[in-house]
């Protein structure tokens, strides 16, 4: 018994852990977009423009890296960089 046991579990350490979940380029492209607006407006750390604008730091972290994105958040952030949805939009396909 304690040897069919131990066999299991090397059997489950061997197995390789689960890819990550590749992310849609389009999603991708939003998320450098951000990033690249933050750096264009003097903000050299997520850290500081989150916090300067009442946005949770981890949840800024997240959408620059495409993770994690809400309408809402998005739209809060744009709202700090004082952009509409057309000019954050605009050259994207």
């Amino acid at each position: 018994m304690t040897f069919t046991f131990i066999k299991s579990v090397q059997v489950m350490a061997k197995k390789e852990t689960p890819k990550k979940k590749q992310l849609h380029p389009k999603i991708l492209q939003v998320a450098k977009k951000l990033e690249r607006i933050r750096i264009e407006n003097g903000y050299t750390s997520y850290e500081n423009f989150a916090i300067e604008h009442g946005i949770s730091r981890m949840q800024y972290w997240r959408m620059e890296k495409g993770t994690n994105f809400t309408f809402e958040s998005l739209l809060k952030i744009l709202e700090a960089h004082k952009i509409t949805l057309e000019e954050f939009f605009k050259g994207m396909e």
